[in-house]
């Protein structure tokens, strides 16, 4: 996974060494534009489809598609730098991803898009494991307060400026380019990244990493297209044979990956899952839960999006700055429940949380069918800060109480599986709106009927997505009531303390 599964002795640089900070703009630069990247385009989607002519299921592959390559590439990311050097794996995941970023904008049809999303999404994989890696690395453990706090700040704000940025970008039409910058932006931040990074990153690796399970990947990324091609498809084709026959082997897939990893293990201790650590509660139940929140949050974005552009007709720029009390609600909440609410409370906070959203969302909803066409983006405010507050109550402590009773040897395989499923969750929430919004919207529709057809898919949506919170509600009841300490912050950290990587001048 993302974590240094050998124990070996750190030489951390020296406490004086101002290039350690150069190391962490630039690495915190990349992770921004990660961050932002994903944010970015769900903006940028109804002028894409638009502009482009893509199809229903193209434009859920330009978001599905990085989303799976993300997934499946954060299995071997981070061991793929514990071998091979997490800068040179950094230096890499960043130079590809800018090239990725330039074939996007560069696109000349849909498909060429779709294919450098799904290349973007991978070589995001390849970098983004190494972040956090390299900074454990560089800075000595009384620092790392300091520095993750930065961190906490940087996913906050790419939050709140994803869609604002993607927002102007598009509105803005720069040079007649439509919604190409938004990935074309990406083009002097990359280069800028590879240039100093190959400069001021320390390299380090794990000397005695395990190797890379690539059958594993493999049957990952099998059974996870066995599921998802014939959800994005199904509408489209008019749901053939072969599509259901498909949905219906890839469990049958996932079992034959489990009898694998379980044989890989006991041959070369070296699965690409470790599964003894399902046999912990919580982690299972964890597991689960950020599974079903990424399919609730992949479903909610994206349909979120054409409702307000397609359905009723806003610019890019009023849907942005529409969702910034959503943003903003969301990086307080998170703030407030790891620092004051969780230390007292529990796992209650993050019950709290999946109520909160699952109100916010029906309370949309009642919005939605009560105004129409007519409602405005104020009167949107409400329901978005309810469940922004919710998702914030849930997304910053929930990783810390899932890894909280997980043995400390293993903290970092679990915390890079974790990301992992939620990536998946989240590829396959975007292939089920194509069941969920598209497939309750009529063929053949008049330019009038356009709108209201779109607000009543949205509704339709917006219940799934109330039901999907109330399954995570049920699910955190397996969670531990209060997150152990001796774990905390094991997800923000691949490697825990008794693993510190090995420099390499």
């Amino acid at each position: 996974m993302t974590s240094t599964e050998t124990t070996s002795t750190a030489v951390q640089p020296a406490a004086g060494d101002r290039r350690r900070w150069f190391a962490l703009a630039i690495v915190m630069t990349a992770a921004f534009m990660d961050l932002v990247d994903v944010t970015i385009v769900n903006i940028a989607i109804p002028s894409i489809r638009k502009d482009a002519g893509a199809s229903v299921s193209q434009i859920q592959w330009i978001t599905a598609g990085y989303a799976l390559a993300f997934a499946a590439g954060l299995i071997t990311g981070g061991r793929l730098g514990d071998i091979h050097g997490r800068k040179r794996l950094f230096l890499v995941g960043i130079g590809g991803f800018t090239l990725a970023s330039a074939l996007c904008g560069l696109a000349a049809n849909p498909e060429m898009l779709v294919a450098s999303r799904i290349l973007q999404g991978g070589m995001a994989a390849m970098m983004v494991p190494q972040v956090l890696s390299i900074v454990h690395a560089t800075f000595p453990a009384h620092e790392r307060g300091k520095v993750f706090g930065l961190f906490g700040a940087v996913v906050g704000l790419g939050a709140v400026s994803g869609p604002l940025l993607g927002a102007l970008l598009t509105e803005w039409n720069l040079f007649g380019l439509e919604w190409r910058p938004i990935f074309l932006i990406n083009l002097p931040v990359g280069i800028m990244g590879l240039v100093l990074g190959s400069r001021f990153i320390t390299e380090s690796k794990a000397p005695r990493a395990l190797k890379l399970d690539l059958v594993g990947v493999a049957v990952v990324v099998l059974g996870l297209l066995m599921l998802l091609y014939p959800l994005t498809r199904g509408e489209e084709l008019d749901w053939p044979v072969w599509g259901y026959v498909s949905m219906a082997g890839a469990p049958l897939v996932f079992a034959a990956l489990v009898a694998y990893e379980r044989r890989k293990a006991a041959r070369d201790g070296s699965p690409l899952v470790e599964l003894s650590l399902f046999r912990v509660k919580s982690f299972a139940a964890g597991i689960a839960v950020q599974t079903v929140f990424g399919v609730g949050l992949g479903i909610f974005f994206l349909v979120w999006t054409l409702y307000m552009q397609t359905g009723l007709g806003w610019s890019p720029l009023r849907a942005g700055l529409t969702g910034v009390p959503f943003s903003i609600a969301v990086s307080t909440a998170a703030g407030l429940s790891v620092q004051q609410l969780v230390p007292r409370f529990g796992r209650k906070v993050l019950q709290a949380g999946a109520l909160l959203m699952a109100v916010g969302v029906l309370l949309y909803l009642w919005e939605a069918g009560r105004y129409g066409m007519g409602i405005s983006s104020w009167q949107m405010a409400l329901p978005l800060v309810v469940m922004g507050g919710g998702m914030g109550l849930i997304v910053a402590p929930l990783t810390d109480a899932v890894l909280s009773e997980v043995p400390r040897e293993h903290a970092g395989s679990a915390s890079g599986l974790i990301n992992t499923v939620q990536q998946m969750g989240n590829a396959l929430g975007l292939g089920l709106v194509s069941v969920v919004f598209f497939g309750v919207i009529g063929d053949d529709l008049r330019s009038a009927q356009v709108g209201p057809a779109f607000v009543d898919a949205f509704q339709h949506a917006l219940g799934w997505v109330a039901a999907v919170m109330g399954v995570i509600f049920l699910l955190m009841f397996a969670l531990p009531k209060r997150p152990a300490q001796h774990v905390e912050g094991a997800a923000d950290l691949p490697a825990v303390e008794e693993k510190e990587p090995e420099l390499v001048s």
